[in-house]
């Protein structure tokens, strides 16, 4: 089956190519009557549209979406909603040069020999750009999340290359402080330093990776199902289906494997009636069910493969050559990638809260012990 779309219930598809007339989604699953204001979603693709800054693509686009189906009055149906975002500035000629190099690292020569063809400019569906239809169906999941749970979802850049922001607290973190970074890191000192590490690799036509970090506070006991969909290994798959994403931690993640268990252990406590735990370091999920602690979850993107670098390779007609590659390109995906991270967290949690409706009825979000009937 196609891998073009993902969740049960809350599900999307996203359609285009980088440099075809157009890129968007069909967001299935919205139940009817909630507030869809297209502003909102055009909030959510500003941050993640080229052009930003010199620290990102200097493709220009204004990502304007458009709502064709699925909302009336301001207000969804409950049937299909379509979002569509027209491509203004694509440059197929760029890519002239790649019609038959491979990009090291790219999924130029893996298209190839899935599909026996693929699309000759701007990485097609491989492309970054495919990522404009999840995070439109981001910002519609977590305006219902937030409506219904009082959900709370905030992505930083918690390291880039290998400097590193420590001491952000995943229980106060303000995505007002995220925004004020160019490169979406809280840490205003450290916020700098991540700005000069990209730049001098952007001047040296190279590029450089790190790690996104997300929260989502406000999610109450239950949600995630046993076995196959656990909500950690749902966010799993959500995040590294996003492009350059190359590794997930939830919680402790790699950490905690130098840890022993009583060092590890969650210890649960009451807290005004509610069951409560005094680490986190289970990340906000246990079972493969959320406890009613914060979501936290760590995303490594490495670095864009893309540069304008010469670098060895071949044709696909099996000649070794040597490739500088042209186009505009990130030289760091990370400040790009924070509203994606967002939108994939959001797009999982509202699918599996609607599978837990379903089965269970709606939540209150306490946390109190259940009683026995």
């Amino acid at each position: 089956m196609p891998g073009n779309t993902f969740g049960r219930i809350f599900r999307i598809t996203t359609w285009g190519e980088s440099h075809g007339p157009a890129i968007g989604v069909v967001i299935d699953g919205v139940p009817p009557g909630l507030p869809v204001c297209p502003e909102q979603i055009q909030r959510e693709l500003d941050r993640r549209r080229p052009g930003q800054s010199r620290l990102t693509t200097q493709r220009k686009e204004s990502d304007s979406v458009q709502i064709l189906s699925g909302v009336s009055e301001g207000q969804s149906l409950g049937t299909p909603i379509s979002l569509l975002v027209e491509n203004q500035d694509a440059r197929p000629q760029d890519y002239d040069l790649m019609k038959k190099v491979y990009r090291p690292s790219h999924a130029d020569m893996t298209y190839d020999f899935k599909y026996r063809r693929r699309s000759l400019s701007g990485g097609g569906r491989a492309s970054a750009r495919e990522t404009i239809g999840r995070v439109a169906a981001g910002a519609i999941a977590q305006e219902w999340l937030r409506r219904e749970f009082g959900v709370e979802i905030v992505a930083w850049v918690g390291k880039v290359h290998t400097l590193a922001a420590e001491n952000v607290d995943p229980n106060t973190v303000d995505r007002n402080a995220v925004e004020n970074s160019p490169v979406r890191c809280p840490i205003p000192e450290v916020s700098q330093q991540m700005i000069e590490l990209i730049d001098q690799a952007r001047k040296n036509r190279d590029s450089l990776g790190g790690v996104v970090e997300v929260v989502a506070r406000g999610c109450p006991a239950g949600w995630g199902e046993p076995v196959f969909d656990k909500l950690d290994a749902l966010l799993a798959h959500a995040f590294m289906s996003i492009p350059a994403a190359k590794g997930v931690e939830i919680g402790s993640g790699f950490s905690g494997t130098a840890m022993a268990g009583s060092e590890h252990n969650d210890h649960f406590f009451m807290k005004d009636g509610e069951v409560r735990t005094r680490t986190n370091r289970s990340g906000g999920i246990q079972g493969g069910i959320s406890n009613g602690m914060p979501v936290f979850a760590r995303v490594a993107f490495k670095p864009t493969s893309t540069i304008n670098k010469e670098q060895p390779t071949v044709t696909s007609e099996g000649e070794e050559v040597v490739l500088a590659a042209k186009g505009r390109h990130d030289p760091c995906v990370l400040p790009r990638a924070v509203p994606i991270v967002e939108a994939m967290t959001a797009i999982v949690l509202m699918d599996l809260a609607l599978q837990d409706i379903a089965q269970n009825g709606p939540r209150t979000g306490s946390l109190k012990p259940p009683q026995s009937e």
